[in-house]
């Protein structure tokens, strides 16, 4: 199921679904609305039906910004998955308090990683990133994300510091930055 020539991953997404994601912080509900951003919905659907993010971490968390997600801790999935980009969506919905969308270093670049916005950023319209629906239980559990080490544990795609994230995986995280908050598990509550 992890192989991205499966079928499954051409299929077609709910309209509306709601992802549980259960966190250490918590749990937090997702509500995706497939017409905001189909492909991005579509993407984040069959991840969340392989267990592709069950066992990670919160790796990127900027206080009042963003938390982001979407790196599997098994480094064997995590190198399958690191270069399947997808197109873009249209910006439909504007990056403000709650929405999501895929992170990404530019056009054409999504795969897998999420951000959560923890603060209104319109600014991130312009440049494409297309939200796809908002969190409607478990914001404050968001906030509450472990924020202390910035970019230092995983942030910067654009600048390239991501590769242990995906060559180690968790054993890396856990590691160098312990007090990451973990997402254990992510599943379809609702079609």
């Amino acid at each position: 199921m992890h192989d991205p020539k499966n079928a499954l991953w051409s299929e077609r997404a709910p309209d509306v679904y709601r992802v549980r994601v259960d966190t250490s912080k918590g749990p937090v509900v997702l509500e995706v609305t497939r017409a905001l951003a189909p492909r991005g919905a579509d993407r984040f659907y069959h991840l969340i039906e392989t267990g592709f993010y069950d066992d990670s971490r919160f790796f990127r968390v900027i206080g009042g910004r963003f938390a982001q997600f979407g790196i599997p801790g098994n480094p064997s999935i995590a190198g399958v998955w690191r270069n399947q980009q997808f197109p873009d969506d249209p910006v439909r919905a504007s990056n403000m308090r709650g929405t999501f969308a895929y992170a990404m270093t530019g056009p054409g670049a999504r795969t897998t990683q999420i951000y959560i916005n923890t603060g209104d950023q319109p600014q991130q319209d312009a440049q494409g990133f297309a939200p796809f629906g908002h969190v409607i239980e478990g914001m404050g559990g968001v906030d509450k994300l472990y924020s202390g080490y910035g970019e230092r544990s995983g942030g910067g795609m654009r600048a390239a510091r991501q590769a242990r994230l995906f060559e180690e995986g968790n054993a890396y995280l856990d590691r160098e930055f312990p007090l990451l908050d973990k997402l254990s598990r992510a599943l379809i509550v609702h079609r």
